[in-house]
């Protein structure tokens, strides 16, 4: 079956090029219409007119869903999308996905019952066709998390270059035995993190030892076990890396419980800069995220698209920040 995508690839716009010129918006370049029309006459494209009728019943709610509610990162970037949905008469539904993909896909189902009129997800773990396909008769935005390669609008960081940050933070202070408590591996920011991490080891000459790479869950709970895993070690390491605040805050309490000072003895640095980083004892040295501003751009794409207008640019990369504090120190040779 011929698709919008098809359609769209053949014109070289956007679905949502296609979508204006089918239903006569009147807001596309004609010569632009032209090539969309003439794709559609070569493919046969029949379009899906009771999607098209039911898209135009608003219900003024969006969905965001979320991997993990009780992930502290997360409730700013929901503020950033409150600020302009509500500026704008929106309410937003919120969706808990708890990390599975099943649930996350049975929020999606909400779209095509007309629950309401777009989604954010700041989760990529549907599978990337599924959602591809979903985001050609609903509105879809991908915030915080994304998938490789894809055309789907996103707002997040550089993942990679952030961790390599991180990372070459802690070798300037002359470590060389670094840890990393990865995310986990299944999601693309566990996958980019540990990216970073190895190419700023590589780029400085590093050993990178297998032992010293454990893969967390981005909970507070799997940077304390991990850590005590770490500390068990002949020769254990002189810092760690940990892909977010909370196995970092986890990792240094570990290590304290085993008598060992951060960060006389050991260096952390985390990854977020959620709001307890800087209250936890020691403040921590950490990546921040640019959290309210991804929420906001999230949900200004998210209406560009509700209202059928055009996106200039449907993929932003917004800037990050190393934010030192007082987890990490210079090692003595």
């Amino acid at each position: 079956m011929v698709r919008i995508a098809d359609v769209a690839k053949m014109a070289n716009v956007s679905t949502a090029t296609v979508s204006r010129v089918i239903s006569n918006a009147g807001t596309v370049k004609k010569e632009t219409a032209n090539k969309v029309l003439e794709a559609i006459d070569k493919l046969n494209y029949k379009p899906n007119v009771l999607a098209r009728q039911l898209r135009r019943l608003e219900t003024q709610t969006i969905l965001v869903v979320i991997p993990d509610i009780t992930n502290t990162f997360f409730s700013n970037v929901l503020r950033g999308i409150e600020s302009v949905a509500t500026a704008y008469g929106y309410q937003v539904l919120l969706g808990d996905a708890q990390n599975i993909v099943e649930r996350e896909r049975s929020y999606l189902d909400n779209l095509g019952q007309r629950k309401a009129d777009g989604v954010i997800l700041l989760t990529a773990r549907t599978d990337q066709k599924v959602l591809e396909e979903l985001s050609e008769q609903y509105p879809v935005v991908l915030a915080c998390e994304y998938y490789e390669g894809s055309n789907l609008p996103t707002v997040s960081i550089d993942n990679i270059s952030s961790a390599r940050k991180a990372t070459e933070y802690l070798i300037s202070l002359n470590h060389k035995k670094i840890a990393h408590i990865s995310g986990p591996l299944k999601v693309v920011v566990g996958r980019d993190r540990l990216k970073g991490f190895h190419q700023a080891m590589a780029h400085h000459g590093l050993p990178i030892e297998s032992l010293l790479v454990q893969e967390g869950d981005f909970s507070y709970e799997s940077g304390f076990n991990l850590m005590k895993k770490l500390l068990m070690l002949d020769e254990i390491p002189t810092a760690v890396f940990a892909a977010n605040d909370e196995m970092a805050m986890g990792a240094i309490k570990a290590a304290k419980a085993k008598g060992i000072r951060v960060p006389d003895d050991l260096s952390v640095i985390g990854f977020d800069d959620i709001k307890f980083a800087s209250i936890f004892e020691p403040a921590l040295t950490t990546i921040a995220q640019p959290t309210f501003e991804i929420g906001k751009k999230a949900m200004e794409l998210l209406l560009k698209l509700i209202n059928n207008e055009e996106l200039e640019k449907d993929q932003f990369m917004l800037a990050d920040k190393l934010i030192v504090r007082d987890s990490c120190r210079e090692r003595s040779n």
